[in-house]
C-alpha cells in the first residue's frame, strides 16, 4: 500500500456523485485525508441537493471536465477502446475484476484501484490529463480543484506547459 492510499481512497469518494452516504462519510474523510479539508469542509456546509447539482454542472454536462482519463489522451476515437481494454487488463493482473457501472478509466475507479494495489502507473501515465483537468477545474472555480491538487501533489513532477 502506498503511503497515499488513504488520500486516493478519500479522493475517489469525493469525485463520485454525492449522495446521502457521501454526506455521512464527510467527517471521516475530513479526518482521514487532511489534504482534502478545503473540499470536505465546503461540502459539509452545502446542502446535498446543491452538491449534486454542482457535480452535474461541473462533470456531466460537457467533456471539458471529464473524469475519464483516456478521454484526455484519446478523445472520442476508436483508439480509446484499446485504452479501456488496457485499464481492464491492468486491474485483472492485480486480481481485480472491473464490474462498475462506469468505464474502467473513470478517475474515482482508478484512484480506488491505486489505493487498493499501490500501483500508481495509471495516475502517472495519465498525469498530463490530470493536470489539464486540474487546471480547468481551477479556472472554473470549483472546490473539486482542491481534490485534484491533492492527488497531483502525490505524483512525480509533471512536465511544464500544461494545456488547458
Amino acid at each position: 500500500m502506498p503511503s497515499d492510499a488513504v488520500l486516493y481512497q478519500a479522493a475517489a469518494l469525493c469525485l463520485t456523485y454525492p449522495d446521502d452516504d457521501f454526506v455521512a462519510r464527510l467527517p471521516l474523510l475530513r479526518e482521514a485525508a487532511p489534504q482534502l479539508r478545503g473540499f470536505t469542509d465546503r461540502a459539509a456546509v452545502t446542502p446535498l441537493r446543491e452538491l449534486a447539482a454542482h457535480y452535474v454542472q461541473v462533470f456531466d454536462l460537457r467533456n471539458r471536465h471529464s473524469l475519464y482519463l483516456s478521454w484526455w489522451h484519446d478523445g472520442d476515437t476508436r483508439r480509446r477502446g484499446m485504452s479501456l481494454v488496457r485499464f481492464k487488463d491492468l486491474y485483472r493482473r492485480h486480481g481485480l475484476e472491473f464490474s462498475g457501472e462506469e468505464l474502467p478509466d473513470f478517475l474515482p475507479a482508478v484512484l480506488e484501484f491505486t489505493a487498493r494495489t499501490g500501483d500508481t502507473s495509471l495516475l502517472t501515465e495519465y498525469r498530463d490529463g490530470l493536470e489539464r483537468l486540474r487546471a480547468r477545474l481551477t479556472d472554473h472555480g470549483t472546490p473539486y480543484a482542491g481534490v485534484l491538487d491533492a492527488v497531483c501533489a502525490t505524483l512525480p513532477a509533471a512536465p511544464t506547459g500544461v494545456r488547458r
